[in-house]
């Protein structure tokens, strides 16, 4: 099993999640489960399937949370600095439309594009890596080929 990298950051969330499943959702979906089965009949009883559906599924994220987090490699990227690697923030601009984004290079557990973490496997993080300020990337998309330049480079 390789390590699995992660902000100081990600890694906190996924903890947080950890300790809501197992000290909320868990004896939440027990309750339910309880009070189904007070309702007589197990075999056509949506309830009680429903409370097993939710019961198995929190007992399977609590699984992956706990593995993922077992090998976990935390990186502070406030320590780190240079050339981008993993946990740099980025900020680029698109060659054709000349549209500014910002993203932080993060492991695949915490990454959210929508929120401005990009996966460090993702083929743009891959172009990124060893990058500096002022260079330019291509990257195949679905889309097409993209050009990125490279405004700047910091590590928080």
């Amino acid at each position: 099993m390789s390590k699995i990298p992660l902000t100081r950051e990600g890694a906190a969330a996924l903890e947080a999640e950890l300790k809501n499943l197992k000290t909320v959702e868990r004896p939440a979906v027990i309750k339910a489960i309880a009070e189904a089965r007070e309702h007589g009949d197990l075999s056509e009883n949506a309830e009680y399937h429903a409370a097993r559906e939710r019961q198995s599924f929190i007992e399977g994220r609590v699984l992956e949370l706990e593995g993922m987090l077992a090998l976990a490699e935390i990186i502070d990227p406030a320590k780190l600095s240079g050339p981008i690697k993993f946990g740099a923030t980025v900020e680029l601009a698109d060659e054709e439309s000349d549209e500014e984004k910002t993203y932080q290079i993060v492991g695949e557990p915490e990454a959210d594009i929508e929120n401005g973490k990009l996966n460090v496997a993702s083929p743009l993080a891959k172009a990124l890596i060893g990058k500096e300020k002022g260079d330019s990337v291509e990257v195949r998309t679905p889309g097409g080929v993209r050009g990125y330049e490279v405004l700047s480079v910091s590590y928080k």
